[in-house]
Parts: C-alpha cells; sequence; structure tokens
C-alpha cells in the first residue's frame, strides 16, 4: 500500500510539474500583434502580395464567416511550431466564437518550418492529412526554390477551395434557402432611373426659372454632395480581429 501510494505520489507530480511547465513556456512566449489578415513579421511578401492575399482572405470571410489569417514569424522562440501555432491562435481568437472556425497558415523561416493550424470546427473539413498535402505539395515545393511568396499564396489558395465549399457556412446556408424571387436589398433600377429624371428635371427648370425657392434647393443639393463625398473620403474599415474561436491542436507541419 505505502508503495502504491508512493508511485501515485510521483505520477502526480510529475503531471502537475508537466503543466507546470507548460504555462512557464506559454507566459514566455511572445506573439505578433493581429494586425491585419495578412501578419508578415519575417517580411517574406511583398505590399503587393499582402493586399492580394488580405483581398481573397476577406472574401473567404464574407462568403462563410470562415477564418483564414497568414502569419510569417521572425522566431519560434525555442518552442515548438505545433506549440506556438495553436497558441497563437487562442491568442489571436481567430474563428468564429463558439463555431472556432479559423484557420493559421504559419511560416517559420529562421527554423524552416510551415504549419497549418485548424480550429476545432474545421478539424472536419481540413483534416490532418489534407493539410499534409496541402504543405507538401502546393508549399514546400515553391520554399525549396526560396519562392516563399509562391508557396504562401499557393498553400493559402488550396485551404480558401476547400473552406469556400463549406456547405454548413450559415451565409452559404442563407443564399441556398433564400425564397425565390427574394433579391438582395438594393434600390430597384426603375426607380433610379425615375429619381434621376426628376432630379436632372427640377434642376434644368430652377436653372431657368430661378427664384429663391430654386437657389434653396441647388444650395441643399450642393450640400448633400458635398457630405457625401466627405463622407466617402473619410470612411475606413473596421480593424480587422478574431471572432473569438479557439483551437485544440488540429492541422499538419512540414519542413524544407
Amino acid at each position: 500500500m505505502i508503495r502504491r501510494a508512493i508511485l501515485i505520489a510521483i505520477a502526480w507530480w510529475g503531471l502537475s510539474a508537466a503543466g507546470m511547465a507548460q504555462s512557464v513556456t506559454a507566459a514566455s512566449l511572445t506573439f505578433p500583434v493581429l494586425s491585419g489578415r495578412v501578419v508578415d513579421e519575417a517580411g517574406l511578401l511583398s505590399t503587393g502580395d499582402r493586399e492580394t492575399l488580405t483581398a481573397s482572405l476577406a472574401e473567404l470571410e464574407a462568403k462563410t464567416t470562415n477564418q483564414l489569417v497568414i502569419a510569417t514569424l521572425k522566431s519560434l522562440q525555442g518552442t515548438t511550431i505545433e506549440d506556438y501555432g495553436y497558441q497563437l491562435g487562442r491568442r489571436w481568437k481567430i474563428g468564429q466564437k463558439d463555431r472556432d472556425t479559423g484557420v493559421l497558415l504559419i511560416v517559420a523561416p529562421t527554423e524552416r518550418v510551415v504549419r497549418i493550424e485548424v480550429g476545432y470546427g474545421l478539424e472536419g473539413v481540413l483534416t490532418d492529412a489534407m493539410t499534409k498535402i496541402i504543405i507538401e505539395t502546393a508549399i514546400l515545393p515553391a520554399f525549396r526554390t526560396g519562392d516563399f511568396a509562391g508557396g504562401i499564396k499557393n498553400g493559402a489558395h488550396q485551404i480558401i477551395q476547400l473552406l469556400g465549399t463549406d456547405a454548413g457556412s450559415p451565409a452559404q446556408s442563407a443564399v441556398r434557402n433564400r425564397p425565390p424571387g427574394q433579391g438582395t436589398s438594393a434600390t430597384p433600377v426603375w426607380l433610379v432611373i425615375v429619381l434621376g429624371m426628376g432630379g436632372v428635371g427640377l434642376l434644368v427648370y430652377c436653372a431657368v426659372a430661378g427664384g429663391a425657392l430654386c437657389r434653396l434647393v441647388m444650395q441643399v443639393l450642393i450640400l448633400a454632395a458635398l457630405s457625401g463625398r466627405r463622407g466617402s473620403s473619410n470612411d475606413r474599415s473596421p480593424p480587422f480581429s478574431g471572432g473569438g474561436g479557439s483551437f485544440g491542436g488540429g492541422g499538419s507541419s512540414g519542413r524544407w
């Protein structure tokens, strides 16, 4: 009995020590700021590459609500890309809350390793086997020739293709289930034409007839136009942020 108790105590101590070590490792890591859908800390992408990728990732989220973020890192800070990857996903909270529909494409050129980190909710779509195939066939061949931008774009394209066909996404379900004849909320074309013709007629009449009322109408229209221009020039897209998703270590890694 005493021997058994000692063995149990040793096992418990070992598990506790491992948990404490993991917590210390997590606390010692630093993570880049989530500045956008593409965080190129290692400087592997040109401005044009970042803009193109950002547009594709934004389109993916608009269509499916799935969030894919690309991150290149200067260093893994002594830990593995598997450990760093899921912790980065949790820190950034990529993916929709309660659905965990987030994916990270992580490249660490210093350690020559790449990883596709998959949130809980997409592990059935982006399986470990599928992410391994993407890494081995779409990403690593380009990386081995020094074409980091090409490998990242190839990998992102393959992931987008798979996530874009995710039949469970709310956005696609809404489109499929929309009743016949129910279009978008845009103003009908005929109404735009009628209002446009009426506005032109009013302007012509005011230009010919003159008068205080017409001058007032002209001033209102000019102010409205200027206000619209100011609003459009000052509009800014809201900063990108994760949707509250979480990760558990799903995905695959590869080296070159």
